[in-house]
């Protein structure tokens, strides 16, 4: 079941999801913490599209079009998570460049 995110993108579960929902508020979680969530829930799709990948060599059960769905998730939160990465890093280095 997925929503409709910015931009009409759909949201699939994507890293930080539900941590940026909250980023109007007052503490309520940590940039830390988000990130943390977003590398956890990468590493679960992962783990989860390998075990599907593994189920279906194996002939133990798993549809095709399940482990390509599963696939595929996975390598697109991986390609957001490291576009989000490279934004972070490309924001130190602007910052680090600055004269106080």
């Amino acid at each position: 079941m997925s929503t409709i995110g910015l931009s009409g993108i759909p949201n699939v579960g994507l890293p930080g999801a539900a941590g940026l929902e909250n980023a109007g508020g007052i503490g309520d979680t940590s940039f830390t913490d988000v990130l943390k969530n977003a590398v956890n829930t990468v590493n679960a799709l992962h783990d989860n599209a390998a075990s599907q990948v593994g189920n279906l060599l194996s002939g133990t059960g798993g549809d095709v079009n399940d482990v390509m769905i599963a696939v595929e998730k996975a390598d697109v939160s991986f390609q957001l998570m490291m576009q989000v990465r490279n934004k972070i890093v490309s924001a130190y280095q602007d910052i680090e460049k600055m004269q106080f």
